[in-house]
């Protein structure tokens, strides 16, 4: 036992010395690892930040219930948006907030319209969505919100038009514009250098929901300005239910009045959305996957290449009589010292590289918060790290142990 002892002893003393003689080395090697457990926590962070982006967006709605007619459908027209196949939503949206527990009932509509600065300058496709009344859960960050839906006139769109418009942050850096400017907005080209709009304020809701450029406007003048007064679609209903209500109970009952239309939670709505976007759940799953097999891969490169690079070292060691079991305690320290200096380092870098990530990601796709980390994520590539890097250098260690002397030399 003691000269077991003397022997490990001997080997963390050997290892220690390698480690500060070769400090380049040492610093690539930790480098090298560091980012593998970037690779882990950033690629595993994408993929978790695309499962629970899609939630969070729906909880933030602020909605008990919603509506559809059938399935909804994401639709890739203008940028992006929802195809609206719900008819005759106002009267239904009426009918549903007369129903006991049903404090609101409001349909949405997202339709791809045309946007310009001026009639003569270049116009845009982007997605518009129609709200009724003043759209009291629309968050404003800048100017007003809109002043409410004259147009509509009880169904017969006689009233007086407010031409108010909202725009996300985007749109207002994609076309200069901000509050108090004029916009020209229709569903056809000819409409929209007749239809001019005055910008009102500045909303990032609609933006976070749907992950790209959103102006927003009242329901009726959205139906005008694309045709649509005859049949008013909407993409759903949204239902906001009394504080004391049973959401179930209320969904059952809306469901038996409703056999028609899909009644749905937020969690239900969310999972109908993404049913057919197969790809993207894949992607999300790809990622994880990719990540941690990834930062296994490159960690386990690495340790071998460190240890090769120490072959001829630790054969003329051991041609001068020292034992394997030293040398392979030394190669094997240096993989738990590697490993853990890495992982540290890449763990103290993955919270600027996700702030980073998620500014790039806020000015391309339009959601912030995209790239997440976890606590589970953080101690894989940790453990990856230490652990992958320490059997990494015990297998090189072992090998390199066996390796004929005269061989290595």
């Amino acid at each position: 036992m003691r000269r077991l002892l003397t022997r490990i002893r001997g080997g963390l003393a050997l290892s220690t010395a390698q480690l500060r003689h070769h400090r380049l080395r040492l610093g690539l090697a930790i480098v090298g690892v560091a980012l593998a457990v970037l690779a882990v926590t950033l690629l595993a962070g994408a993929g978790i930040g695309v499962l629970e982006t899609g939630t969070q967006q729906f909880e933030s709605a602020d909605r008990d219930l919603w509506v559809t007619a059938g399935e909804t459908r994401i639709t890739s027209a203008g940028g992006g948006g929802f195809e609206n196949s719900l008819y005759d939503s106002r009267s239904v949206a009426a009918e549903m907030e007369a129903h006991d527990g049903v404090r609101n009932a409001a349909p949405l509509a997202f339709e791809t319209v045309y946007v310009a600065t001026s009639p003569d300058a270049e116009f845009r496709t982007i997605v518009a969505t129609g709200v009724p009344g003043s759209g009291a859960s629309v968050t404003i960050t800048d100017g007003e919100s809109l002043s409410g839906d004259p147009h509509y006139a009880g169904g017969t769109y006689d009233g007086e038009r407010t031409n108010e418009i909202l725009i996300d942050e985007e749109t207002a850096r994609q076309l200069d514009v901000g509050v108090g400017d004029t916009l020209y907005v229709g569903g056809s080209l000819a409409s929209a250098r007749n239809n001019e709009m005055t910008v009102v304020g500045i909303s990032p809701t609609f933006e976070q929901l749907l992950g790209t450029p959103t102006i927003t406007v009242p329901l009726s003048e959205l139906h005008a300005v694309t045709g649509e007064t005859v049949f008013e679609p909407a993409t759903f209903i949204t239902i906001t239910l009394e504080d004391d209500a049973d959401a179930e109970a209320v969904q059952r009952d809306l469901e038996a009045s409703y056999p028609e239309y899909e009644i749905r939670t937020n969690q239900e709505q969310l999972e109908a959305v993404l049913q057919e976007q197969v790809l993207i759940l894949a992607a999300a799953g790809t990622l994880v996957v990719l990540a941690i097999g990834a930062g296994i891969a490159l960690t386990l490169t690495l340790l071998s290449l460190v240890v090769a690079q120490q072959r001829k070292t630790l054969a003329a060691l051991r041609a001068i009589g020292l034992s394997p079991l030293v040398t392979s305690v030394a190669v094997i320290w240096q993989g738990v010292t590697i490993g853990l200096l890495g992982g540290l380092l890449g763990l103290a870098l993955t919270p600027p590289a996700v702030a980073l990530l998620n500014r790039l990601g806020g000015a391309v796709v339009g959601f912030d918060d995209l790239v997440r980390t976890a606590t589970w994520v953080s101690l894989a590539g940790l453990l990856i790290a230490v652990g992958i890097g320490t059997l990494a250098a015990a297998i090189a260690g072992w090998r390199v142990g066996r390796t004929p002397v005269l061989e290595d030399l």
